[in-house]
């Protein structure tokens, strides 16, 4: 049996246009939402219901958390939980110097114990599934990574998402992948593997190997049909075209994302979004910074547009 694929939680991409994107080409198995903030979920901001917006698919959505206060996480969950979604995931992995200084994501890894009583504290107040997503830890050392999970599957965590990175090597050094058949080996609840799975082959590989499960994030955004493409390399059956109009692909996020995002999230999400998806065309940097001059959704979409014309060639890429 096939084991499920996931879209990672990406800061200004996990939101709802981008699963819609997704879904066009058959989606995947579990959409994990961009980060949510806590104390902002609580206090009630202005944004924050397109935090929290379930759709395309509230029975694939898994929430992720982020946050330092142990009540405020609880709190933030028991909002979250019993929205239909999969259930809600603790980030204890983001190693962004903002997020660390706060106390939270990877920094509860330096407490095995503090972090153990805030889990205790949220698995009370969830009643779907309870997942946490964290690194090898500040430094690569097995035996300690285990134990702090132990700890955390005793307290209730149903599901690990492992990034096989050190806190400081962010994207510096390859995912050991090596650590998550090993981590899987020592609990008795599912290991994700998240980390360098850049291709449809790698992806159909990696959920092969000793693993319950593949996690992807900045492949995805090039290739909203990643997912797809690995099944199909998997199973032999091969639903998508042989060749995956870019234009189009680019057309249709924009439109998604003017549709479900608010006016004043629309630059720096198209933003991120061409970050990763022009790397699928030989003159990428040519053409992010022809459309980093532009700031309305529609000059963007021109920019493309003028692009491929004058390249045509570019404009199809290979599905598989």
């Amino acid at each position: 049996m096939s084991v499920p694929f996931s879209f990672a939680p990406m800061a200004t991409l996990s939101h709802r246009a981008f699963r819609e994107l997704l879904e066009d080409f058959g989606g995947c198995d579990f959409y994990y939402t961009e980060m949510v903030a806590a104390g902002a979920l609580l206090s009630g901001g202005r944004f924050e219901a397109f935090y929290e917006d379930p759709l395309p698919r509230p029975e694939k959505l898994v929430y992720q958390l982020v946050g330092a206060d142990p009540d405020q996480l609880a709190r933030a969950a028991a909002l979250l939980d019993g929205k239909g979604a999969v259930g809600v995931d603790v980030n204890m992995g983001c190693s962004a110097p903002e997020i660390v200084r706060t106390g939270a994501g990877v920094r509860w890894m330096a407490d095995a114990e503090a972090a153990r009583a805030m889990i205790a504290r949220v698995r009370a107040a969830v009643k779907g599934r309870l997942s946490v997503k964290l690194r090898l830890g500040a430094e690569e050392d097995f035996d300690r990574l285990a134990a702090f999970c132990r700890g955390l599957e005793a307290e209730g965590v149903e599901l690990f998402t492992l990034h096989p990175r050190t806190a400081k090597e962010k994207f510096k050094r390859r995912a050991r992948w090596d650590y998550v058949g090993r981590l899987r080996a020592e609990l008795k609840v599912p290991v994700v593997g998240n980390g360098d799975v850049d291709t449809a082959p790698l992806l159909a590989s990696r959920a092969a190997g000793p693993c319950d499960g593949v996690m992807v994030g900045r492949a995805a955004v090039k290739m909203p049909w990643m997912f797809a493409a690995a099944r199909g390399i998997e199973t032999g059956i091969r639903t998508l075209p042989e060749r995956i109009d870019l234009e189009a692909v680019a057309d249709r996020f924009l439109e998604l994302l003017s549709k479900h995002q608010p006016p004043e999230f629309w630059e720096s999400r198209a933003r991120r979004f061409f970050l990763y998806f022009c790397d699928n065309l030989k003159w990428a940097h040519h053409v992010r910074t022809a459309l980093a001059r532009e700031t309305e959704l529609t000059a963007m979409a021109a920019a493309l547009r003028a692009h491929f014309a004058q390249n045509p060639e570019e404009r199809w890429a290979p599905a598989y």
